[in-house]
């Protein structure tokens, strides 16, 4: 059985997406942000969302742990920001239900969502430039990096919170990326 360990950045969510992974026949743990990758046997990594970038732990070290990592919101700007790209604080603020355009059909995260999709995502901060070696995935009116992908590496991200009811195909992104995992 394929097994992916959600790294808890203290969100608000995080237990959901423990529970969305355990839904899909995963098997999971939530682990704390200062285990050391090396304590972890997983076949993927979840870095989940959070209130704060001076609270991620020795999440940064799971981006070179040789194994597929989905950074959701705060998860996806640690990405970001550890691998050379760029974080700022949005224009638009807090929680909002937002139309993402899937600008990469062929996407392994999010292509399946193509042409568009609504989520429920915080925009208080969010990826500005993306990390070298990544493409942008999905955008928005509020947000220019909605979803990126380095699909060599494996690493992905997304600003929304897939996790939650109001994201209408969340459940896609974590079976998209459970697809990923078991893909290796």
């Amino acid at each position: 059985m394929t097994k992916i360990v959600v790294v808890d950045n203290h969100g608000q969510f995080t237990h959901l997406e423990r529970r969305a992974l355990r839904d899909l026949g995963v098997d999971t743990d939530l682990i704390d942000n200062d285990t050391p990758p090396e304590e972890v046997d997983a076949d993927g990594v979840v870095l989940s969302g959070g209130p704060d970038m001076d609270r991620i732990g020795k999440s940064p070290e799971y981006l070179e742990a040789d194994m597929p990592v989905l950074g959701i919101c705060l998860g996806m700007q640690l990405i970001a920001e550890e691998l050379g790209g760029q974080v700022g604080s949005g224009e638009y603020g807090g929680y909002a239900d937002v139309s993402v355009d899937i600008v990469d059909e062929d996407d392994p995260l999010t292509g399946s969502l193509y042409p568009e999709t609504r989520v429920w995502a915080s925009h208080a901060d969010e990826v500005t430039e993306l990390p070298e070696g990544f493409e942008l995935t999905a955008k928005s009116d509020v947000c220019d990096v909605e979803a990126m992908s380095d699909t060599d590496r494996d690493l992905y991200g997304v600003q929304w919170h897939p996790e939650v009811a109001h994201t209408e195909e969340g459940d896609e992104i974590f079976e998209n990326f459970l697809s990923i995992c078991e893909s290796q």
